[in-house]
């Protein structure tokens, strides 16, 4: 092997790896094929897991040679799309995505579903990422154009038309109630609608609905009037994101295990006009830049429009070659950008929370997935070295902008399974400054101290009488008592429904070693014992024990990372809800608030009358005491306090 891969020549091309039985397991492209190649076989430091993996099971090496790294490019797109690779990353289902044709070669042009993109001389538009998306965005155009949607032969001799056209969803050239000059006028508009031109579409349509309106042909002024309003309705929805008139796509993602959820905004004329994802598959181990790449090109070698500018969430690598290969399809010119500040920076920012809305989705349906459940618990009792397996988990996370606000949040999941009602948030109260270590702990004392007196009660209590004292109280009818009897290391201490009487079997907090120490000294400090705990930090998602002076590093196709992924997701969820709803609250209150005798009603109503706090501040005690609700005694002591 390391023969021939001296032996290749320093040159641009593809080259495709290939295992023992031929099969084609990873395709790549390089400018120089000679040291890209010859990297692989070289020391391991530096290769990502999956393409170390990649390298032990190489039996092969076939290279194509092309004229230019532009070439090597569209070799290399091909080929991944013909093998489908293990080892590259790939859009799932590639070869099926569905695409709107018209067919400008008929007489009659129709509209039609197709899954293959042919030079014919046809329109396409897509790929979308399902037939159901497609159908949607098919059934809206014929709602709004009268295109025809049968298969007849046109004649204009037919004695009598279809229901579409009673019903104005055709325009009736089987009947000859349309020319074909007439009938490829609504084709126009179709395409024009598609391309993001509804403004110019809505503004023929009211031009002709007035000549029909002046040529005195009512009914044919009533249906383009009606034409008209049914796309100014559907622009209406369409979210204006941008002023400068530009057309470009937004693209964003996020990765979970071997799998990414890409999102994209397609804004034409500074309007959002659609919205897709498609799911990207064996991205593991991969920077998000060659994910990005990998999805650029993918997609774009079979899209039917490239736009001027696409903005990016991640600088793709490359990124020179594939601008060039763009421009090239496009015939113009092409701007890849990933903008760091400014209204383009937030375009990115909100197509990146739906993508990771949308692969929250995913993890939800996971969830439910019982099996995965209990294997996910397993992996995490024994990457953690639980003494249990942790039936209860609870995350608790901190947020706050600047100190401003600080709240915090506790998240419990049973059997793998979020539990809302067990939820809790708390107003950290003394605690000023930003200081997560120091509002972790106060929400770990008030959430732990009730369970350090229980199990200091509990020193000399065996587990057995315990067991044996609780058989008692629930043989008695309904369990009352049980929390009377002290917290033994993973057993339930019940109080009403209270969520603090339940002991957990993994404590987890959203953070570092830091934050992971803050809490152990909490625990220590109250007395409790035998309740685990670990901690996650984002970036690299490293877990964090007390036990181990190394962070442990779950497998990327971990069940366990999931679910710590999951739990720990919603605890911010939750955290930063609370927080945003404080924030408003806050930013809605009064002066009046605070003073004793005026409530919600009587604050109301003072408003009503004088329309600020500053008039009702210049009142006399007269005025204020004649306003309804108010007694001369609440006037007075609001007057005193303003």
């Amino acid at each position: 092997m390391l023969e021939k891969v001296r032996s290749l020549p320093h040159k641009p091309g593809v080259y495709l790896m290939r295992d023992a039985e031929g099969g084609v397991l990873y395709v790549g492209k390089a400018a120089d094929l000679r040291s890209r190649v010859r990297s692989y076989f070289g020391s391991s430091f530096g290769l990502q897991p999956k393409i170390e993996s990649m390298v032990s099971h190489v039996s092969d090496v076939e290279i194509m040679l092309t004229s230019s790294a532009q070439e090597a490019l569209i070799l290399e797109n091909n080929l991944i799309k013909r093998h489908r690779p293990h080892y590259n990353s790939r859009l799932k289902d590639d070869k099926t995505y569905p695409y709107m044709k018209i067919d400008l070669t008929e007489e009659f042009p129709r509209v039609y579903f197709t899954r293959r993109v042919e030079r014919d001389g046809a329109r396409y538009f897509g790929p979308y990422a399902s037939a159901g998306s497609l159908r949607k965005s098919m059934d809206l155009i014929k709602k709004l154009f009268p295109y025809r949607s049968c298969n007849r032969v046109i004649t204009g001799k037919d004695p009598r038309p279809c229901l579409d056209y009673y019903i104005h969803r055709c325009v009736g050239p089987c009947i000859g109630a349309a020319s074909k000059e007439q009938y490829g006028e609504v084709v126009s508009q179709v395409i024009m609608f598609l391309e993001g031109k509804q403004e110019q579409v809505a503004k023929e349509l009211r031009e002709k609905m007035e000549q029909a309106a002046e040529e005195l042909a009512f009914e044919r002024a009533a249906v383009l009037r009606d034409q008209v309003q049914a796309i100014e309705r559907t622009m209406e929805h369409q979210r204006v994101v941008s002023t400068d008139m530009v057309d470009r796509d937004v693209i964003a993602l996020a990765k979970n295990k071997d799998e990414a959820w890409v999102e994209v905004f397609f804004i034409r004329r500074g309007k959002l006009i659609g919205r897709d994802h498609f799911m990207m598959e064996g991205v593991q181990d991969e920077d998000p830049s060659q994910t990005m790449a990998s999805f650029v090109k993918q997609f774009y070698s079979s899209a039917s429009y490239i736009p001027s500018e696409i903005l990016l969430q991640h600088p793709p690598e490359e990124a020179d070659i594939i601008r060039s290969w763009l421009e090239d399809r496009k015939g113009g010119k092409v701007s890849l950008l990933v903008p760091q500040r400014g209204e383009k920076k937030k375009l990115v920012t909100m197509v990146s929370e739906n993508a990771q809305q949308g692969l929250s989705q995913v993890r939800v349906a996971w969830m439910a997935d019982t099996g995965a459940l209990s294997s996910a618990m397993e992996e995490l009792q024994e990457a953690l070295n639980l003494p249990r397996l942790p039936g209860r988990i609870e995350c608790y996370d901190i947020s706050n902008i600047q100190g401003t606000n600080p709240v915090g949040s506790m998240a419990v999941f049973e059997d793998g399974k979020a539990k809302p009602a067990h939820y809790r948030r708390f107003k950290i109260k003394s605690i000023t400054g930003i200081d997560d270590y120091a509002m972790m702990q106060e929400m770990l004392r008030r959430r732990f101290r009730r369970l350090g007196h229980l199990q200091a009660e509990s020193a000399g209590y065996s587990e057995d009488q315990a067991e044996e004292d609780r058989a008692s109280a629930k043989s008695s009818g309904d369990g009352r008592g049980t929390d009377k009897i002290p917290a033994i290391s993973g057993s339930l201490v019940r109080k009403g429904d209270d969520s603090f009487g339940v002991v957990p079997d993994l404590v987890l907090i959203d953070g570092g070693k830091g934050h992971l120490n803050a809490v152990l000294e909490v625990m220590l400090e109250l007395g409790v014992k035998g309740v685990p705990l670990a901690s996650i930090a984002k970036e690299e998602e490293e877990l964090f024990t007390p036990d181990s002076s190394e962070p442990i590093v779950l497998p990327r196709n971990s069940q366990a990372l999931y679910l710590v992924q999951r739990v720990r997701d919603e605890a911010h969820r939750f955290a930063v809800t609370f927080h945003k709803s404080l924030r408003s609250k806050r930013g809605t209150r009064s002066v009046m608030d605070d003073i004793p005798g005026i409530g919600p009603k009587r604050k109301r109503a003072l408003l009503r009358k004088y329309g600020s706090v500053q008039a009702i501040r210049t009142a006399t005690i007269d005025d204020l005491a004649s306003v309804p609700g108010m007694t001369r005694a609440s006037a007075q002591r609001l007057k005193e306090l303003m």
